[in-house]
């Protein structure tokens, strides 16, 4: 009967049920379902799997060792995405990359639906990461810290925490990822941390300095003095900026 293991979508949840699933199936027929958005299926016999950060750590180590650098980021990109099948696919790529010569082509094998499949979403989760790193703005609120808040479709604090921390690093800021509820915090002259699970206070998010109420005066100053009316183009305006991104830009509140 085919195993399906279900887990939490997060990295420990995920990387654990691929342990126990590599662990007890490794060439068998399994897979692996988010808890939440699992579709039963008939002739299947459900598994709760039980997390660890050793089981996680593990099979870091086994896809870095067996099937390389570039497999394994290919992973970490995938997992981050908000597909309900990406475990899945990445299960069933270790298990494609055990019946080829050398386990580290396995992402050459793109003819392979569930390679195809962690291409496209790290492809996917790479593309949105990257215009949150021009589309970010930030707000000095009164306590002094840049505050900034985002509605991303998947979970790339990570992705974009060391291009802000390089950019910024003797700034107290902090990026709010209010989708999934994360925070990425990140001290003066220290190391970013990311915060999971926890809500925003919105009264002191709303509090900010009065320089910076000065400074968005002055932009929406500029802005009108320098805009041509009959030069107005909406079209290309929604090409460089898309409607979903400017909820979170300062510009436009």
């Amino acid at each position: 009967m085919k195993q399906i293991y279900i887990c939490h979508d997060r990295r420990i949840g995920i990387l654990s049920a691929i342990y126990d699933a590599w662990k007890e199936c490794r060439d068998k027929e399994a897979g692996i379902e988010l808890r939440g958005m699992t579709e039963q299926q008939l002739f299947c016999e459900y598994v709760e799997v039980e997390e660890s950060e050793k089981k996680a750590a593990a099979v870091e180590r086994l896809i870095r060792e067996h099937l390389g650098q570039e497999a394994y980021e290919n992973v970490c990109y995938a997992l981050l995405s908000e597909d309900r099948m990406k475990a899945d696919a990445v299960f069933h790529v270790m298990q494609a990359a055990r019946k080829i010569a050398c386990s580290t082509k396995i992402m050459d094998y793109l003819g392979n639906p569930h390679v195809a499949k962690v291409f496209e979403l790290k492809r996917n989760v790479a593309n949105e990461a990257h215009s949150f790193i021009e589309f970010i703005r930030f707000r000095e609120l009164e306590n002094g810290v840049m505050f900034s808040e985002i509605a991303p479709k998947n979970r790339v604090l990570t992705c974009i925490a060391d291009h802000f921390a390089n950019r910024f690093p003797l700034e107290n800021w902090m990026i709010y990822d209010k989708v999934h509820l994360e925070f990425l915090v990140h001290r003066a002259e220290c190391h970013w941390i990311l915060v999971e699970g926890q809500k925003l206070n919105r009264e002191i998010a709303d509090r900010v300095s009065k320089e910076e109420k000065e400074y968005e005066k002055l932009w929406k100053g500029f802005f009108h003095a320098i805009a041509i009316e009959e030069r107005a183009n909406p079209r290309l305006q929604r090409s460089h900026m898309p409607f979903r991104y400017r909820n979170d830009v300062v510009e436009f509140q």
